[in-house]
């Protein structure tokens, strides 16, 4: 049940406060999600599309080669 009993109602802090806010604003400056999942999600594109992946590979194949 959510605030008072009241199904379908509730209440965020965070939200109330304004910290949301200021977190959307932040991601929508600087491109950088503030979630852990859209984070992971923003890297799983990029290293699809080519953009990091050579830069990976690379550093992969180094470090097990010891170079």
């Amino acid at each position: 049940m959510g605030f008072l009993g009241i199904p379908g109602l509730s209440f965020s802090l965070k939200r109330a406060v304004g910290v949301t806010k200021v977190k959307q604003k932040i991601a929508r400056k600087t491109g950088i999600p503030t979630t852990r999942q859209g984070r992971q999600a923003k890297i799983g594109r990029s290293v699809s599309k080519g953009k990091f992946g050579t830069a990976l590979a690379v550093g992969i194949v180094n470090s097990f080669l010891g170079k």
